[in-house]
């Protein structure tokens, strides 16, 4: 049997950690360090104890850079959001399962918006919960820590449910992304690639106030094994 094909591997920093003050020269600097997408969570409060940003902040990054934005939806009832997140600038959102009463639904919704779908779940829920919709997304999130808040630790068993996500992928929807987002950092990001992520968001070991951008993007770099293996 031939060798599936993999995507290259890219890397986006999370803006959860970032100073809003400088917020477009962080990203400026990110940009230059050589970031291939900018990630961007907005929560609601409700689906999770905290509230991040709204639809102004998408505009403003949507203005500060070309890259593509990846926005995670951590909000109930997403799909009443959808078109206005991508008419914002999203190029990539992602939907909660967990939040979805009709998933499926949400999803074409976002792709009849212009934008590429998206599905993510908690790190206690079931794979299985997304079974069914893998053929119709253009990307996967597993989320390696219990969203809500940056500067997690990573959660070692996702490792597992990376590679049993993989395993599923290649055999449904081979050309999917498979994206990581929470915990991650030089010391474990060759872990989640070698489990079979080809897309790694990172929050703080970027954007924290005791390294420039442009070292932490280096580091992370060298730990992948140097830009878009």
């Amino acid at each position: 049997m031939a060798e599936t094909q993999r995507n290259p591997v890219l890397l986006g920093p999370s803006i959860l950690t970032a100073d809003f003050l400088h917020l477009g020269a962080q990203l400026a600097d990110a940009e230059a360090a050589g970031i291939d997408f900018v990630h961007l969570d907005v929560m609601d409060g409700r689906f999770v104890p905290n509230i991040t940003f709204g639809l102004p902040i998408i505009e403003a990054v949507r203005r500060a850079t070309a890259l593509p934005l990846d926005v995670h939806l951590m909000i109930v009832e997403p799909e009443r959001y959808v078109a206005d997140v991508i008419a914002a600038g999203a190029d990539i959102v992602t939907v909660q399962v967990e939040t979805c009463g009709h998933l499926h639904r949400t999803l074409q919704q976002i792709r009849e918006a212009g934008a590429t779908a998206s599905v993510t779940m908690n790190p206690g829920t079931p794979l299985g919960t997304i079974e069914e919709v893998l053929p119709f997304v253009g990307q996967v999130l597993v989320m390696s820590v219990n969203p809500g808040f940056g500067g997690q630790q990573f959660i070692p068993s996702m490792l597992d449910k990376i590679r049993r996500l993989r395993a599923m992928l290649d055999e449904r929807n081979p050309a999917c992304r498979l994206e990581v987002d929470g915990g991650i950092k030089s010391s474990n990001v060759r872990r989640a690639l070698d489990a079979g992520v080809d897309m790694v968001v990172a929050g703080s070991a970027i954007f924290n106030a005791e390294h420039p951008v442009v070292e932490c993007v280096a580091e992370i770099r060298a730990a992948m094994g140097g830009p878009n293996r």
